[in-house]
């Protein structure tokens, strides 16, 4: 299967040069960045910290100067740049990198013509614009988890939802999710009541485009299910020796009956009969 060509276009406005490696890395798990641009007025000092993260991963800058205050026109060009490479006809996708709401209507109309859109922004990214992306990707909760995992998957839940909701009522938190993901294994469940994770994790995308394991501190989607309390995960190996994951609802532990045993003791009644 080949990779899908993306073009990962960066609102340099709205986004921080500090995030460029996990906007690259987030895209290539997806596909192969065949055109990267990064939009704005250049000739702002403000923009000048991304000229070293331009240079060392090949980001083509376009320069686009903010004419009238209030206006910006950057996200104009970038509109108009994502019209144009879509009637190329030579990409599968696209990454937006802002955290604008903006471009919600852009991302809706790419969707429209059959291409993946992927989101990219901070976590203040606004409900409608994360909604009209297939996925979206809170560069900030990603940036902060880095490549560790807590020792304690509950400790740092309080911390991880509280992050999760920073933006707006789309973020889940862990005990939604978990209600969720209760629900979808209900609806996928065949009669045993076992279903494959990746099965939960595909409509979780589905229905909830900013849903990222790694915004409740998991690596893995299988680690962030089996932290949660009432699922349980079961890996099961293949004919082909390949292993797959399951998760269930965690039964309810069965109730043992007692029984009360004892010896009845027997009492007599003793006394005289009056003559």
């Amino acid at each position: 299967m080949e990779d899908l060509k993306l073009a990962i276009l960066i609102d340099a406005d709205n986004i921080s040069p500090k995030y460029v490696k996990v906007i690259l890395d987030e895209a290539a798990s997806f596909g192969v960045a065949a055109c990267k641009r990064i939009y704005g007025d250049w000739s702002d000092v403000r923009l000048k910290s991304w000229k070293d993260a331009l240079l060392n991963n090949s980001i083509i800058p376009i320069q686009q100067y903010s004419y009238t205050t209030g206006k910006n026109a950057t996200d104009s060009a970038m509109i108009i740049d994502a019209m144009d490479l879509l009637y190329g006809g030579n990409l599968d996708g696209f990454c937006i990198v802002s955290s604008d709401s903006d471009f919600t209507r852009l991302a809706a109309r790419l969707r429209e013509a059959g291409k993946l859109v992927i989101g990219m922004g901070e976590s203040k990214a606004l409900g409608p614009f994360v909604k009209a992306c297939d996925q979206f990707k809170y560069l900030d909760l990603i940036l902060d988890h880095g490549e560790t995992e807590p020792a304690d998957p509950a400790a740092p839940a309080a911390e991880n939802d509280a992050r999760a909701n920073a933006g707006d009522d789309t973020a889940i938190n862990r005990e939604s999710i978990e209600r969720i993901i209760h629900g979808l294994i209900g609806e996928m469940d065949d009669g045993t009541g076992w279903v494959r994770t990746s099965r939960v994790g595909d409509q979780l995308i589905k229905r909830y485009p900013d849903f990222d394991v790694r915004n409740f501190g998991s690596k893995s989607l299988n680690k962030f299910l089996a932290s949660l309390p009432e699922m349980e995960v079961e890996e099961r190996i293949l004919s082909n020796g390949n292993p797959i994951q399951f998760v269930r609802i965690r039964p309810a532990p069965k109730k043992t009956v007692t029984r009360r045993t004892g010896t009845k003791k027997a009492s007599r009644r003793t006394g005289t009969k009056k003559k």
